[in-house]
């Protein structure tokens, strides 16, 4: 069942700005500053609410801040004479920020202290050291019991900026732009008091990272840490976005090509493979190469190989403009031939149909290549299969992971960026078994509608995903409330791959 919430608003004011979406159901006035919110705490209304978020104006610590602009907490601090001494973390922080982001508020996530007094420009300064971005006089107090146990949120629209002294209250014209931004974000709360309730999350595994994709991260890491930065990789060293940014701030440095590489440097391949060609335009440059290729990825190009040498036509399963499709068909570019779907599988040409074989891109969905697959032998019935699957064992083990809960979930959460292949037949698993499923780079990617009456939620991530991301996502979700946690194991993956002797 949902829970119950309620938004305090400290003010007359703040509370009829908000009630203008909410209704005055929902939005409660508290009374300004620290000893009314301690009492508006403490009233069985409160604590009977499953989920409270405090919603009002504050004054910025931050002076990139502007009036008017939306501050979600992620935690709030109650601070006094002798500092900090509470902090009470927001963890649907990045599921409202997003809410908000999309209605076009102009959002930052960070902390908010709470002080029990005007704050003066010193005092200002040394809080934003702390990290706190705005300050207020009562979300820590009225925040307090929800904190254990409860279900917190904190929304603070700026008022103050500061570039001037917290002496006094906003001038007219600052508070008028901050009450007209608040009367704006009331359909956000609407959206996180309609998601706040206890759910199960069921965690599919195996997830996040294969031994190919630790490989090709640990040998960018390596090379770093012995040759030092700046080093080049062609392409993504794998499709996750967090994890190009991570290697990217140690002085890693993505191109698209090799002309965009100096003479002479180091360049790292990534774990997709490359076409013979890029091989040789590298010796040509003198450029010192590291092989990242996943050796899964490397198996698949030896085969296109061996079958094309052999007089076959290859037909490869795999996406159009995918790195592994460009590198692997690079080996024998006039003998192979791509099969994107279910239709070119029917309508595929060959000079021999005795002398033809099939390739499948590691990241694809079992099912589809399954279909594909039935109609190339229906059409060719010598097709030639690779010794074993070219479907890596961690996509297989993912797809099957995920089939184990999507049919208990009302919605499915899979980690990945948008350019990991196997990440979106993830998507495209739970889809055929009829449950809606979407794919996210992080929690701030979560739509909380998708969340409303969502009483169990399937987790699963690619394996280019990191833990970490999966562990967030998680998080978010015991912001909107209790979570029964479960974790169903289909296999464990023990496989790890040398690595190559330029780092070892």
């Amino acid at each position: 069942m949902p829970l119950s919430y309620l938004v305090c608003a400290p003010t007359h004011l703040e509370a009829r700005s908000l009630r203008r979406g909410l209704g005055p159901a929902v939005v409660r006035r508290t009374g300004a500053g620290r000893r009314r919110s301690e009492a508006a705490a403490t009233s069985t209304e409160l604590l009977a609410a499953g989920a409270v978020a405090v919603a009002g104006i504050a004054g910025a610590l931050d002076p990139e801040l502007a009036p008017g602009d939306v501050v979600v907490a992620t935690e709030v601090r109650r601070h006094g004479e002798r500092g900090t001494d509470r902090v009470i973390p927001c963890p649907s922080a990045p599921l409202l920020a997003a809410a908000l982001r999309r209605s076009g508020q102009r959002v930052v996530t960070g902390p908010v202290v709470s002080t029990d007094h005007l704050v003066t420009g010193q005092e200002r300064a040394e809080l934003h050291r702390t990290g706190a971005l705005a300050v207020d006089m009562e979300s820590a107090w009225l925040l307090g019991p929800s904190a254990d146990g409860g279900t917190p949120a904190c929304v603070r629209v700026i008022a103050d900026p500061a570039t001037r002294p917290i002496l006094r209250p906003a001038t007219v014209g600052h508070l008028r732009t901050a009450l007209r931004t608040l009367a704006t974000i009331s359909p956000a709360l609407a959206y996180w008091g309609g998601a706040v309730r206890p759910r199960r999350v069921l965690l599919a595994s195996p997830r996040s990272f294969c031994a190919g994709v630790e490989r090709a991260i640990d040998i960018v890491e390596r090379v770093l840490d012995q040759r030092g930065a700046p080093v080049y990789v062609r392409k993504q060293i794998v499709h996750n976005a967090h994890v190009v940014r991570g290697l990217e701030a140690r002085g890693a440095v993505f191109v698209d090509e090799l002309d965009q590489v100096p003479d002479g440097a180091t360049v790292v391949f990534s774990a997709h493979g490359v076409a013979p060609s890029v091989r040789a335009e590298a010796d040509d440059r003198g450029l010192a190469v590291v092989d990242a290729t996943c050796p899964l990825v490397a198996k698949v190009h030896s085969e296109a190989r061996r079958f094309a040498d052999r007089g076959d036509t290859v037909l490869f399963i795999g996406h159009a403009g995918h790195e592994e499709t460009e590198g692997t068909m690079g080996e024998r570019a006039e003998s192979m031939v791509l099969v994107e779907d279910l239709e070119a599988a029917r309508s595929v040409d060959v000079p021999d149909a005795n002398h033809v074989s099939y390739l499948v891109q590691t990241t694809l969905a079992v099912d589809e290549v399954d279909e594909i697959l039935h109609a190339l032998h229906e059409r060719f019935p010598n097709l030639q299969a690779p010794g074993s699957d070219d479907i890596c064992y961690a996509t297989t083990n993912r797809q099957h992971a995920l089939r184990s809960v999507a049919h208990e979930a009302d919605v499915v959460l899979v980690v990945g960026s948008r350019n990991s292949s196997n990440s979106n037949r993830l998507v495209e698993t739970a889809t055929r078994m009829g449950t809606p499923a979407h794919l996210i780079d992080d929690a701030s990617e979560i739509d909380l509608d998708w969340l409303a009456g969502a009483a169990t939620v399937a987790v699963t991530a690619g394996a280019s995903a990191p833990t970490s991301l999966v562990d967030e996502v998680v998080q978010a979700l015991r912001g909107l409330g209790p979570v029964d946690l479960y974790e169903r194991e289909v296999t464990r993956e023990d496989i790890r791959f040398t690595l190559p002797k330029e780092v070892r």
